[in-house]
């Protein structure tokens, strides 16, 4: 298995202050696991490119864009909302973490790798097609999956969400699309406490009460999850991978551990190979406790390089 690892040093630009959960030293924590258990040297390291304009456009509107330009402070940080806030390199590395999405699209199917992971921030799962919000400024894995579409061969994508929050932005772009299926796991009642509840065909949505455990969580995959992913059939799968769920995390009441991500890392691989060729990308969200997101993406880049 050739896994690709796709970052960049300037995503650690983006800053909404020291006291924000949403740090760079999530992708610190990440890489020094990486390096100090020897995993790092057995992935095709990638850096990140920056995303065109018009690929942003495939999830969000022009205007949404052109917003997001014209608040960009020259100094200093300007929040979008009470959560999330643009600094004056937050939009440089906005536009590199969906640049890699792109990126481990075209090598996943150029089968120059078998599978990727974006280590990247700032995420992007809760930005709806017209509105940033929960941290997230462009909908990464959501302009991965449009872009896919636009390629031969692939006519139905799967988003699997295991996010502690739900994936409302995933959900708003693709809540009419049908050949996009979005599964997503999450807390509940909880943030962000939108398209929840909604009644799509597309849309699978798992919630999970607080202190739920991994035996409550992996009853969900297996029953909810599997059966509609077999009944999609997507020609490629995509992994919104939050890692907030785990219980050392301090942003959620979920109790996963990183067998818990190890497991379903392995269950949606075992899919992918199964249904569509081994074609995965995985993109980061959450994990705002450095050393338990560590641990965790550890766990999930052993399935995915074959460990």
């Amino acid at each position: 298995m050739t896994t690709a690892f796709i970052t960049h040093q300037d995503c650690t630009l983006h800053n909404m202050g020291p006291e924000h959960p949403e740090s760079p030293v999530r992708l610190a924590a990440i890489r020094k696991v990486l390096e100090k258990t020897g995993l790092l040297q057995d992935l095709e390291q990638i850096e990140s490119v920056h995303i065109m304009p018009e690929q942003i456009q495939l999830a969000h509107a022009k205007l949404h864009q052109k917003r997001l330009e014209m608040k960009l402070p020259e100094k200093g940080i300007v929040y979008t909302d009470e959560d999330t806030a643009l600094c004056p390199d937050s939009l440089h590395a906005a536009s590199l973490a969906a640049g890699s999405t792109i990126l481990a699209v075209n090598r996943v199917l150029s089968g120059k790798v078998d599978n990727a992971f974006c280590a990247v921030r700032p995420p992007g799962h809760h930005a709806e097609h017209n509105i940033p919000m929960g941290f997230c400024f462009y909908n990464n894995v959501a302009i991965a999956a449009m872009h896919a579409l636009q390629q031969p061969d692939i006519n139905r994508v799967a988003i699997i969400d295991f996010d502690v929050h739900h994936g409302n932005g995933t959900v708003d772009i693709f809540k009419d699309l049908p050949e996009v299926m979005v599964c997503s796991t999450f807390q509940h009642p909880f943030y962000p406490e939108r398209y929840s509840d909604i009644r799509r065909d597309n849309i699978i949505n798992c919630p999970m009460e607080a202190n739920s455990d991994g035996m409550i969580f992996r009853k969900l995959v297996e029953t909810r999850v599997v059966p509609a992913l077999q009944q999609h059939r997507p020609d490629m799968i995509f992994i919104s991978a939050g890692f907030d769920a785990h219980k050392e995390d301090p942003m959620a009441d979920i109790n996963l551990t990183e067998d818990d991500f190890r497991w379903v890392t392995q269950v949606l691989l075992d899919i992918a190979q199964s249904s569509c060729k081994g074609r995965l990308v995985s993109v980061l969200e959450g994990g705002y406790n450095p050393v338990s997101l560590a641990f965790s993406v550890q766990a999930h880049l052993e399935v995915l390089a074959g460990h």
